[in-house]
This record gives structure tokens, sequence and C-alpha cells, in this order.
């Protein structure tokens, strides 16, 4: 219970904090309530079909078929978006996931892009994978949204919009224009 109440107050300080593991031993009650925890979140790849099952779909639907994005910047992701390769790092526990994840699906939907060239990845609630990706990419936040034009990062959305907005930002980027996501330097 202790380590569930821990985890709780780190999600409630901000999705960018990491929630560290002490090396104690387990409980069996303690193992019981992790699994519990488990099996309430994503981990690993997925699909937007994952986030329109429950108990995902409970806060995903909602919120995306609230969002309308701005017509300017979705002209200017349409023309370019589709030189893109995407990566997505979030978490279906993070509150900044679950207000900017729909966003951008629905961005993608409406550009019309080609679900193949983009990779969702959902993390655990210490911002770690099995397959370790978020090392190999560097993220310490979520949701990181990560564009590659010919195999090349290009920059990064992390966590939330500079601008407006979220499709504001992603315009941006995908047209070249200068953007600094909230943690370069």
């Amino acid at each position: 219970m202790n380590k569930f109440l821990i985890v709780l107050a780190a999600l409630t300080i901000s999705c960018g904090n990491t929630v560290r593991k002490t090396n104690i031993e387990k409980s069996s009650t303690d193992q019981i309530e992790e699994a519990d925890l488990q099996k309430d979140i994503l981990l690993g790849n997925f699909e937007k079909k994952d986030l329109q099952q429950k108990p995902f779909s409970q806060w995903f639907e909602p919120r995306y078929d609230k969002f309308s994005p701005q017509t300017a910047e979705m002209e200017t992701i349409k023309e370019n978006i589709g030189d893109y390769e995407i990566k997505v790092l979030m978490g279906t526990w993070c509150g900044d996931s679950k207000r900017e994840v729909p966003k951008l699906i629905k961005i993608l939907d409406q550009a019309d892009y080609n679900y193949n060239n983009v990779e969702m990845v959902a993390v655990d609630y210490d911002k770690k994978t099995p397959s370790k990706i978020e090392e190999e990419l560097n993220v310490h936040r979520v949701p990181t949204i990560i564009f590659y034009k010919d195999g090349k990062e290009v920059n990064r959305f992390v966590e939330y919009s500079q601008g407006e907005s979220i499709e504001e930002d992603i315009a941006k980027i995908v047209s070249g224009k200068k953007y600094k996501d909230s943690y370069t330097d």
C-alpha cells in the first residue's frame, strides 16, 4: 500500500518526475498491488485501437472527440507531415499524455497520416519500457513526440506546447520553422 501512495503522490506532481523504486524485498501483497496497477496501463508498443479499448477509452474517446484542430495549422501539417516518421512515448497513467496524445492522434487522422510511419510506445510509472527505447531516445518526460526526416531526428514535442496549441507546435516542426521544446537549452 505504501508503494501505491508514493506512486500516486509522484504522479500528481508531474509526469516529468521519475518515481524511483527502492531495493527492498516486496511482500506478496505488494506484488499483487503492482500487478493490479500494471493491468491498467499500456506498456511497450501499442496502436490507436488499444487506446479505444477500456479502460483507456474512458479518457481517450472524449478528448479525441472534443478536440478541433486549428484550420491554418492543419493546412501546414497536411502539406508537410507526410515527409516525417514519428515516435511517440507516453504514459497511459500520465495527465499530460492523456491531454496531448488524443489531440496528436486526431491531428494525424485529419492529416491522413500513414500510421505505418509512426511508432507509439507506452512507458511504465518509471518511464521505462521492456525494450529500453526511452534510454536510446533520451526520454525523461512524457509525452515525448519525436519527428524524424530521412532517418534523422529533426525536433521533438515534450510534455506541453510552447505556443497556443499542440497543432501550432507540430506545424512549426514539420514546416521547418524554429521550434524549441520545453526542456531544450
